[in-house]
């Protein structure tokens, strides 16, 4: 044991590397959360010992540099859909991702390592400093606050209610203090902080467990159909595929009749046609419509202005688009290429294969007769803590159009899906999910998933939500 401490202090950098690897694996769908204590523990006990603040900022950044690389390596699976163009920047992807977000944890860790305290003001500065960057990561460069620290915590509801007052950043902030009782109850053998660090997620899972008890739905009750045909990727984006993806989800949708559903749910990109100028494909698409209700598909729209946009259409039993939503908040380097025409020569045929997609209108909530208003996301939209809703002109639920067969059977769409939850935790907000590959869902406002269909199974999911 005190070689192995020894080794541990001596190596610190190694040691905050493989640190940072074993806090990812709290995030789904491994959920192991006993890790985090462990991690962030060892890293405090890495900042006690650092001898410069130059030391403290590289135990910071090769923490950061393990905890992003496996919490995002899912990332490069998208390149792997055409590997023989973009297969050789699998690994720059992988390590680019640990490069570049492990900068934003070298503030935490110099913020300890600089906070002249006892050891609860250092833990307490680290966990402000870290949850401000996880709000930071949210808009950066577009933001991507993927994985924040709360999320670990979506594998049961009860731990997550507390969401709906402090969001998931609040929850962060919380497991960090968790990990600052580890440390002072197991290393600095302080047995009142030990006695906390046991109540505190009991604390949280008693909160819940009440919250969820108490819960009450209101009167309107609509039934919903999700489709998921499962298709691989690769047959997705293939030509010859295109006709028989699209009979796959009319047959599908329509299989077991309509008269009883309000609404049939595809996932993103689902039609590869124009439906709102392709006659031919739009007769077709009619008998996926409920006679009652409307069919919410995901769409390449093309706007007349001649933009192409990543939209969710409404259509009614006639053929009409009733209402649209066009996505917002678009994915650098797969819906647009940001600075475009500074890269340099030998990278443009690879990066002219992506088209500039339109940005629609923010947190659109889309109003049907007869039915109750609800607000539309498509894909990654969905990771953004306030940023979901129209917050002047709420919805009473969400629909989450995705397609995270990009990523293969990865962690990257069971976090999707935590995502998910803890937005519906924070706004209080059925969420209806559909993927093309990946897991569509119902989740209720209590991030309770109610309704699923596993990653890669074909099925329809027919389910009564409630508001």
């Amino acid at each position: 044991m005190k070689n192995a401490a020894a080794w541990f202090f001596k190596h610190d950098k190694t040691a905050a590397l493989l640190c940072g690897l074993a806090a990812a694996f709290v995030f789904a769908p491994f959920y192991q959360i006993w890790l985090l204590p462990l991690a962030f523990g060892l890293s405090f006990a890495l900042l006690d010992k650092a001898p410069t603040w130059r030391a403290a900022v590289g135990e910071g950044y090769w923490f950061g540099f393990g905890f992003f690389a496996a919490g995002f390596y899912w990332i490069g699976n998208a390149l792997l859909i055409d590997a023989e163009t973009f297969g050789w920047l699998y690994p720059i992807t992988l390590f680019g991702a640990g490069a570049f977000f492990g900068l934003f944890t070298i503030l935490p860790f110099m913020t300890y390592f600089l906070t002249k305290a006892k050891l609860w003001t250092r833990v307490l500065s680290f966990a402000t400093v870290w949850v401000l960057l996880e709000w930071i990561r949210s808009f950066i460069l577009t933001g991507f606050p993927w994985n924040l620290l709360g999320t670990a915590l979506a594998f049961e509801p009860a731990f997550i209610q507390t969401a709906a007052f402090w969001k998931t950043y609040g929850l962060s902030f919380v497991l960090l203090v968790w990990a600052g009782l580890f440390y002072a109850a197991v290393m600095k053998k302080d047995k009142r902080l030990g006695a906390l660090f046991v109540i505190l997620p009991l604390a949280l899972y008693g909160f819940g467990a009440w919250r969820i008890r108490h819960f009450q739905y209101g009167q309107d009750e609509i039934t919903i159909r999700l489709v998921q045909p499962a298709i691989l990727q690769q047959m997705k984006v293939r030509y010859a595929a295109l006709e028989e993806n699209f009979e796959t989800y009319i047959e599908m949708s329509a299989d077991s009749g309509l008269d009883d559903v309000d609404f049939v749910v595809w996932g993103e990109t689902a039609t590869p046609f124009d439906l709102e100028h392709d006659e031919y494909h739009l007769r077709q698409v009619l008998a996926a419509i409920p006679p009652k209700g409307y069919l919410l598909t995901g769409a390449i729209r093309t706007a007349e202005n001649g933009r192409f946009y990543n939209s969710m259409l409404a259509l009614n039993h006639k053929g009409e688009v009733a209402a649209y939503y066009d996505k917002s908040h678009l994915v650098p380097f797969g819906e647009y290429i940001p600075f475009r025409k500074y890269f340099p020569k030998w990278i443009r045929p690879i990066t002219n294969q992506i088209t500039d997609l339109g940005a629609g209108e923010k947190r659109k909530t889309i109003a049907l007769k007869g039915f109750p208003p609800f607000g539309a996301l498509i894909c990654y939209e969905a990771i953004f803590p306030n940023a979901v809703i129209d917050s002047e002109n709420r919805p009473k639920w969400l629909v989450i159009l995705t397609n995270d067969g990009w990523y293969g059977d990865s962690a990257g769409p069971y976090q999707h899906l935590a995502a998910a939850q803890m937005r519906a935790v924070e706004e209080g907000l059925t969420i209806v999910r559909s993927a093309n590959t990946g897991i569509s869902a119902v989740i209720n406002p209590l991030g309770q998933i109610t309704d699923s269909l596993g990653y890669g199974k074909k099925g329809v999911l027919t389910s009564k939500i409630h508001f």
